[in-house]
């Protein structure tokens, strides 16, 4: 990240406080945000390149128009056991993609149990190394 002390940029502390932000054409190159609470805050038109998110609540994300290139989203789900958060009677809801180009993306290591794939172009799909289209017309054929 940026140093903003390095652009001549003001840095602004904003501490236990409530505040709405109403902010155009800002550049917050380097900002940091820690046990903050944004429910309903929006983003509308921006750049955030080099964006990370770590130990957050994100329930009912919608992500819209994005480019998400070179994207990297793991450990995604409840808290583990062992986590303060872990409560091992949650369950998490469902995540849905619609309308997404995900070729040449890669899945490991995730649970897929009751997923639906539906209307989808799956030429070249394979899982564990099966070619997926090939998979299905063994299985028509049957």
């Amino acid at each position: 990240m940026e140093n903003p002390s390095a652009n001549n940029a003001d840095i602004i502390t904003i501490t236990e406080t409530k505040k709405i932000l109403d902010v155009k054409m800002s550049m917050l190159n380097g900002s940091t945000f820690e046990q903050t609470m944004m429910n309903n805050a929006s983003f509308k038109d921006v750049c955030i390149t080099g964006l990370k998110i770590t130990d957050a609540n994100l329930s009912d994300l919608e992500i819209e128009g994005a480019q998400l290139g070179g994207a990297y989203i793991h450990n995604i789900g409840m808290p583990p056991e062992g986590h303060p958060a872990y409560d091992p009677a949650a369950k998490q809801r469902p995540l849905k993609f619609e309308n997404c180009d995900l070729q040449g993306s890669t899945l490991s290591d995730c649970n897929l149990s009751d997923v639906s794939i539906t209307n989808c172009n799956l030429s070249g799909m394979k899982i564990n190394g099966i070619d997926v289209v090939e998979l299905l017309k063994e299985y028509q054929q049957k």
